[in-house]
């Protein structure tokens, strides 16, 4: 058995894995329960928060992206905004210039918003000034649509088990113990 081949592929994978660049995320902002802040004349590259918001006074260069937090541009995020379970609310004249993506949210457009792409709004609305554009479509599910089957769903299932806790209760009377057993008597 030649063992060569197999030493030198693991070898070349070796030099490959000592030589990477690491990646540079100076400009990129994360937090986990902190809100994050680009004050104007400031830039961002990413920001991701989670369980916290976003006020971009300043510009983001490329992506937003916040779970249960809410989402505030007021001048320039240049490529996607994406939000879960929050609000999203671009000032007078501010720029999204890719895609605007919110889940169990609301989008509050002001006026001469410009987004560039697709504006995406799903279980939520969207108040928009006439004078904000969206570049590409505009997909907007409400909320009644993913909450009345849901509500539909827990009443069938409320009542299930209530008809179910009736049959034990009429079991119970009927073989002659007392439901629920009554409290004892006081002392005289």
């Amino acid at each position: 058995m030649n063992l060569r081949p197999f030493l030198a592929c693991t070898s070349l994978l070796a030099a490959l894995a000592f030589a990477a660049t690491p990646a540079r995320a100076d400009r990129d902002r994360v937090q986990f329960g902190a809100d994050i802040v680009v004050p104007p004349g400031e830039s961002a590259h990413d920001t991701v928060c989670f369980f916290c918001s976003v006020d971009a006074k300043g510009t983001v260069d490329h992506d937003i992206v916040v779970f249960f937090g809410d989402v505030h541009i007021a001048s320039h995020a240049n490529h996607d905004v994406v939000n879960f379970f929050g609000n999203v609310h671009a000032d007078d004249n501010a720029t999204i210039t890719h895609d605007l993506v919110n889940f169990f949210g609301t989008i509050h457009l002001g006026e001469n918003v410009s987004v560039g792409n697709d504006m995406v709004a799903m279980f939520g609305n969207v108040r928009s000034a006439d004078s904000a554009s969206v570049g590409g479509n505009r997909v907007i599910e409400p909320g009644w649509i993913f909450w009345v089957p849901l509500m539909f769903l827990g009443g069938i299932a409320v009542l299930v088990v209530s008809q179910v806790r009736s049959h034990f209760r009429r079991q119970m009377y009927a073989a002659g113990y007392p439901y629920p057993p009554p409290p004892p008597m006081p002392p005289r």
